[in-house]
């Protein structure tokens, strides 16, 4: 598998040429190159896929085999044994993180044709598209935690490139800049989570199976955790949350590719990278992580609820759906698969649902960015009606809402009913739990769905300018995205990806399925019941009766607002002005005397240095006569 390496290769020489030379193409020209490169790159993506699931014996244990076509040492260190290597490793979940992120990647770009078509700086956006697809498959493919850590910081470099698009507009560079230093801020303690890796377990690669390791047993809690932190923060995790509704001020286009289906399940994929390290020796800090998600799913979906722009639904929705794959990793008590053990089912179920996710995920953002390029409007009171125009986006749309809420037999229901079934295994309260967050799902998407396509028409807009379907370019990666929403749970994905690699096959537990699909169409025709019809009485009712909790759900809970207040009122205010006080007036004041002082003293001793050889031999004299009357006095 040598050829492996252009996968990286290819998107970053697109990013060279249209980022050096990109301002001599033309539009046309410069979509057509990234988009035949990225193209190229999923083929290989598909072909390596093919050759490692289906080609590649497994071992004795019915093991697939990791395999590391490229791996070179690039940073040495003194310590015997500890360096910075760079390669390219190939495993199950690397694997199918390489479909995951050439797929939607693909469709992005065909998509951008017609989505970004006449926007100013068009090659620089499909530059940044190839630096971030670049980005993240290096991060997937690292062959050591700081190869995936240098990845890690170029996705967030992408990122934040892409979410200021947009650099005219000062609530797209607020949000670039919001991103930016939140994750920043997470990734300073994935650096330290790694450097005590590092120190104690004397490796930084992901062969867990050395001394070193059971060495560092101790500190590796520890370590795991901080490098989870790092993780929620990419991930969007509670209370590291807040940059991604505003990331919402980027292209449509980009949300999906970014924002939905790949660089927000980065400390996803982080964890599952780790998980063997996690399940010997941090099992207890494994299930804080699972708590925090359900945290942050219930949250999520509750804010989720109340939102009126439709990207800040889906932003929500996917904050929300990343803290369920967070949960499956975190109820996870063992390492074994096999259905008499369940303990390892959530690993599974959360590379499976992170798989399923990201496809119907992507057809949610990109039909958003068909609804926003009809009405020229993010808010639902500029939609209603629209299924009347718009027939490919609201059946795609629709078939994606009922995937996310877990009807069967599209793709969501099979991933998140291993989600629930993992978690009931771990502890029945958790199991309920993410039930009824799982019906708070399919009730706010159905909201969502209603508000765009039925419910109330704005027929002033829409007379002002009639909605119309968007051009091939957009509608077909929906209609592909949507296809794969279908057929995409009827996969054996246990065959392919399992906690310790054996083949698993997945069996409905049809006690949870049966319950989870029962709440789905329930909380679906509760938002039916509140929402179809041209006006929402029932709604309006609810929210002039529940007014308080209905605006601190619209408001985020005023989380913003709690960090405003922190960094400014409490940070800002009684540790930074105090501290610059102290730097300007006692650091900068004693250097400043330090000069005055060598000044003065300079000024009132420069006849010593006067150039006259009669002034010299008088003080060469009177030093003289000085220690002789020194040297007789003793």
């Amino acid at each position: 598998m040598d050829y492996t390496i252009l996968i990286l290769l290819l998107p970053f020489f697109s990013f060279l040429l249209l980022g050096v030379f990109g301002k001599w193409f033309s539009h046309k020209a410069a979509g057509l190159v990234g988009t035949a490169v990225l193209g190229v790159v999923a083929v290989m993506a598909y072909y390596t896929a093919f050759e490692y699931f289906f080609q590649t014996p497994r071992t004795a244990e019915g093991v697939l085999p990791t395999l590391m076509p490229y791996n070179f040492t690039w940073l040495p260190f003194f310590v015997k044994g500890l360096s910075f290597n760079m390669g390219i490793m190939l495993d199950p979940i690397s694997v199918m993180m390489l479909i995951v992120i050439t797929t939607v990647s693909l469709m992005v770009h065909i998509y951008s044709f017609g989505y970004m078509h006449g926007e100013r700086g068009f090659q620089r956006y499909y530059a940044f598209l190839s630096l971030f697809t670049m980005s993240m498959l290096g991060l997937v493919v690292a062959t050591n935690i700081f190869q995936m850590y240098m990845f890690w910081e170029l996705v967030g470099v992408s990122s934040y490139l892409l979410i200021g698009f947009y650099y005219t507009s000062p609530a797209a560079i607020a949000a670039s800049k919001k991103a930016f230093i939140v994750t920043r801020f997470a990734d300073l303690f994935f650096l330290i989570g790694i450097l005590i890796y590092g120190y104690y377990c004397h490796s930084f690669g992901f062969e867990f199976n050395q001394d070193g390791f059971a060495q560092g047993a101790m500190m590796l809690p520890t370590a795991l955790f901080l490098m989870f932190i790092g993780g929620a923060g990419k991930s969007a995790m509670f209370p590291l949350h807040i940059w991604l509704p505003d990331a919402m001020e980027g292209p449509t286009p980009v949300s999906a590719l970014i924002h939905a289906a790949t660089m927000v399940v980065a400390g996803v994929f982080q964890i599952a990278r780790l998980f063997p390290l996690w399940i010997e020796y941090a099992p207890g800090t494994l299930h804080i992580v699972a708590w925090v998600g359900a945290f942050t799913a219930f949250y999520a979906a509750a804010v989720a609820c109340c939102q009126s722009d439709i990207k800040r639904v889906l932003a929500f929705s996917t904050i929300s759906q990343i803290a369920f794959m967070m949960v499956a990793l975190g109820v996870c008590t063992e390492f074994t698969t096999g259905h008499e053990h369940v303990g390892s089912l959530g690993y599974m179920a959360s590379m499976f649902h992170l798989f399923t996710h990201a496809m119907f995920k992507a057809l949610l953002f990109l039909g958003a960015g068909c609804i926003i390029h009809a009405v020229h409007s993010n808010e639902m009171s500029a939609m209603g009606g629209l299924r009347k125009y718009m027939p490919i986006t609201h059946i795609t749309f629709l078939i994606a809402c009922l995937a996310i809420s877990g009807i069967p037999p599209f793709s969501g229901f099979f991933s998140k009913d291993e989600i629930l079934t993992a978690a009931f295994a771990y502890m029945p309260a958790m199991g309920w739990i993410m039930t009824a967050i799982a019906a708070m799902t399919a009730f706010y998407m159905f909201r969502l769905y209603y508000g765009i396509f039925w419910g109330t028409e704005n027929k002033a807009l829409h007379a002002e300018h009639t909605p119309h379907e968007a051009p091939l370019t957009m509608t077909f990666p929906l209609m592909f995205l949507a296809l794969v929403t279908c057929v995409a749970g009827f996969i054996p994905f246990g065959h392919f990806v399992s906690a310790d690699g054996q083949l698993y096959d997945i069996h409905l537990d049809w006690n949870v399925a049966g319950t989870s699909i029962i709440i789905a169409v329930a909380s679906i025709f509760l938002a039916t019941y509140m929402y179809i019809g041209e006006r929402q009485p029932q709604a309006d009712a609810l929210a002039e009766k529940f007014g308080k909790l209905h605006r601190w759900a619209y408001k985020r809970f005023y989380m913003d607002e709690v960090y405003q207040y922190i960094t400014h009122r409490i940070i800002f205010a009684h540790i930074s002005k105090p501290i610059a006080w102290f730097d300007r007036h006692v650091i900068d004041g004693f250097f400043n005397f330090l000069a005055w002082g060598t000044n003065a003293l300079s000024f009132r001793i420069r006849g010593l240095q006067s150039g006259s050889v009669q002034g010299y031999a008088y003080v060469f004299l009177l030093g003289t006569l000085i220690l002789l009357a020194i040297m007789a006095f003793a």
